[in-house]
């Protein structure tokens, strides 16, 4: 059984991609990571609000935008953590290899 739907009726748009693309855009002003986080997953429920109302709701656009922004977030927060991991195990080592503990690093060889 199909449904019709009547080409008078306006479209709605999903409060969910709204929703996505605010917290997609403010991952990068504020909430970094966290605005990534809930801009995916707000995306992927407006993506399927959006596939589940046959045509009688929009937003996919947004949705989209919001998720694309929300992966980028995610990868500059991975990168960024794994650039603070080196910076950090960086510091550390020179630390230990120049610093007070080199002289017990090289006793124990």
């Amino acid at each position: 059984m199909t449904e019709h739907i009547d080409s008078n009726q306006e479209q709605v748009t999903s409060p969910w991609s709204i929703i996505s693309l605010i917290s997609g855009i403010a991952n990068f002003i504020g909430f970094p990571f966290w605005g990534a986080i809930i801009a995916l997953i707000t995306g992927y429920v407006a993506k399927s609000e959006i596939g589940k109302s046959h045509g009688r709701i929009g937003g996919e656009r947004l949705a989209n935008t919001g998720l694309i922004l929300g992966w980028i977030g995610i990868g500059l927060g991975v990168l960024t953590f794994c650039l603070g991991m080196l910076i950090f195990l960086g510091v550390f080592g020179s630390i230990a290899f120049c610093g007070p503990l080199s002289e017990l690093i090289n006793f124990a060889r």
